[in-house]
C-alpha cells in the first residue's frame, strides 16, 4: 500500500505555513517567537518551527473560559 504524502504530519513548518494552519497571522507567529513562547530554529536562511514545538505552544495557550452570566 502506497502512503500518500498528504497523510504524513510534517516534521517542521516555515512561518507562512504555520500561520496558515494555526489560523494566525505571520506577525503573531513572529511576536511569539520573539517573546520566547514559541521555539524556532534556523535551517540555512529559513526560520522553521518543529511540529512538536508548534503543538507545545498551542497547548500552552490559556484555556478559554466562558464568562458567567449575571443572574
Amino acid at each position: 500500500m502506497k502512503t500518500n504524502y498528504m497523510d504524513i504530519t510534517p516534521l517542521a513548518y516555515d512561518i507562512k505555513d504555520l500561520a496558515r494552519i494555526c489560523g494566525r497571522g505571520k506577525s503573531v507567529i513572529w511576536e511569539e517567537i520573539g517573546a520566547g513562547r514559541l521555539k524556532a530554529r534556523k535551517a540555512g536562511g529559513k526560520t522553521i518551527v518543529l511540529h512538536v514545538d508548534a503543538v507545545a505552544w498551542l497547548e500552552a495557550l490559556p484555556l478559554w473560559e466562558p464568562e458567567k452570566l449575571a443572574a
